[in-house]
């Protein structure tokens, strides 16, 4: 199956914001958790910050812009077409990526943890 937005995902790869790259870091490579993630991954209509296929977790860094009403209702309504599809969305602001890393870590572990035994639960029912 062929992605859409493969060339303005590449763009947004070589442009990444400071909270972007920072979050990274700690993302890539499976360093979290031994989970992996992708980055300005398709899907759909939307490009996702960060995703893991394995959990269906996407994860944003949101500047600014997404706190403005604008803002807020257009990323409401993608949380809630991307939930159609399974796929869980954590936020977090540029802000927290870049003064509280430990946090964000935290969160992102926790929610990889509440997937994996709710992923658990629904294959041990077999």
């Amino acid at each position: 199956m062929k992605r859409k937005n493969i060339d303005k995902c590449r763009i947004l790869r070589k442009n990444q914001t400071d909270a972007e790259r920072k979050l990274w870091s700690l993302l890539r490579n499976r360093q979290l958790t031994e989970v992996k993630f992708r980055r300005q991954f398709p899907i759909g209509r939307y490009i996702l910050d960060f995703y893991s296929p394995e959990f269906k977790l996407g994860i944003e860094a949101d500047g600014g812009q997404h706190y403005e009403n604008k803002g807020k209702l257009k990323d409401q309504q993608r949380s809630k077409e991307l939930s159609k599809l399974g796929i869980r969305i954590i936020r977090f602001s540029d802000r927290d990526i870049l003064k509280n890393l430990d946090g964000v870590y935290k969160m992102i572990q926790q929610n990889i943890e509440e997937l994996r035994k709710s992923s658990f639960s629904v294959e041990g029912r077999g």
